[in-house]
């Protein structure tokens, strides 16, 4: 493993003194009442009321404020200034809130993880050991008997579909503007295959960026349907056309296209499968890829991470995959993905680094490429 500077010093030596080692022990055992207490400091608006309240609030204002009971609002109080996410004035018994508190009611980023960890995620961890045991996303049951998330998806709740989506598209759209330039302006991209499109909103970023591109979304029947829906009478949905496949289907071939194919996306997708699926995948995109294709893989690669808490929670969504998605992927690093995409006999041509919220996208040629194989 070859990890970010970043990451090295904090992965690979002890850095805490034994009383802070012993207080993150017990942080992590209490960690579901913390998680849930924070979240409802967030929902009840008392983390709000405490940011924008000059010299902070009593317990008795608070209470006043929400109109939750005294007892409510002295045990959610008490438990979040052990927690770290206020503080208090042991004169005036006034609660303020603390950097910790800020960043956990005003970082898009947590916001949205703590929706995705609530909703969707939350019970079906409760399952995470029969899911590492028998290779199957057994918290899945709690939503429905489907074999993965993908083919359930558009079934799901509708406050877990949110909440899904918003986790999915916030990661990815951060990249997206960084990645048009890459497709489009260091590739000669006119035909592209988005492998994986979900609801077609990447689909819709290409064919507006550039007004030759056709895209093809290849993805489950069920998210065509939702794809199509999405982007019927939008600028350039014309050139926008779905193929239902399901890839886990070994013989589910990738179509192959009149006149070659430019490009081949596949955008946090290769996370949704097994490393042994994953090669297949590959090997199929390889057998429709000219020597001028080139697949580009966008991934949060987690040991590529400049900043340590995205590390963190990239290894944590791994757990989502055990649990709820599929029970046998995960958020990969760089040595697994390389390793996958030799084993389908293809060339990583080259890796463009921190794009968005700590995405990579991995250039990848076949092996007939004259171009091939630079890293």
């Amino acid at each position: 493993m070859s990890l970010h500077p970043a990451l090295k010093k904090k992965y690979t030596s002890e850095q805490l003194p034994a009383a802070e080692a012993q207080r993150l022990a017990e942080f992590i055992a209490w960690g579901p009442a913390v998680f849930q207490a924070s979240r409802l400091m967030i929902k009840f608006g008392i983390l709000d009321m405490l940011r924008d309240a000059e010299g902070g609030l009593t317990r008795q204002e608070i209470a006043e404020k929400t109109g939750l009971s005294d007892y409510a609002v002295k045990c959610l109080l008490e438990a979040s200034l052990t927690i770290g996410t206020v503080l208090i004035d042991e004169e005036t018994e006034k609660y303020t809130i603390s950097k910790t508190g800020w960043f956990l009611l005003t970082d898009k980023a947590t916001r949205v993880n703590i929706d995705f960890n609530h909703d969707v995620n939350y019970l079906g961890w409760f399952r995470l050991e029969e899911s590492l045991l028998n290779g199957k996303p057994e918290g899945l049951k709690h939503f429905g008997s489907w074999p993965t998330i993908y083919e359930g998806l558009s079934s799901l709740p509708q406050q877990v579909q949110q909440s899904w989506f918003a986790f999915d598209h916030f990661y990815s759209d951060s990249a997206f503007p960084e990645a048009l330039q890459i497709i489009f302006r260091e590739h000669r991209t006119r035909s592209l295959y988005d492998v994986g499109g979900n609801t077609g909103k990447w689909a819709l970023q290409c064919v507006g960026f550039d007004k030759d591109v056709q895209v093809t979304v290849l993805d489950l029947p069920q998210q065509i349907g939702l794809m199509q829906q999405n982007i019927a009478g939008k600028p350039g949905a014309e050139r926008i056309k779905g193929i239902g496949i399901n890839l886990l289907q070994e013989d589910a071939a990738f179509p192959v296209r009149e006149g070659g194919l430019d490009a081949i996306w596949m955008s946090q997708f290769l996370d949704c499968f097994s490393m042994q699926e994953i090669v297949s995948i590959l090997k199929r995109a390889k057998a429709v890829m000219t020597p001028t294709t080139r697949l580009f893989i966008m991934e949060t690669l987690w040991d590529r991470q400049r900043f340590e808490p995205a590390a963190m929670c990239l290894t944590m969504t791994s757990l989502y995959f055990t649990a709820l998605a599929n029970g046998n992927s995960k958020m990969y690093n760089t040595a697994d993905m390389q390793q996958c995409i030799t084993d389908a006999g293809l060339l990583i041509e080259k890796i463009y680094d921190g794009l968005g919220q700590g995405h990579s996208i991995v250039k990848v040629a076949p092996s007939n490429s004259p171009k091939g194989g630079e890293n």
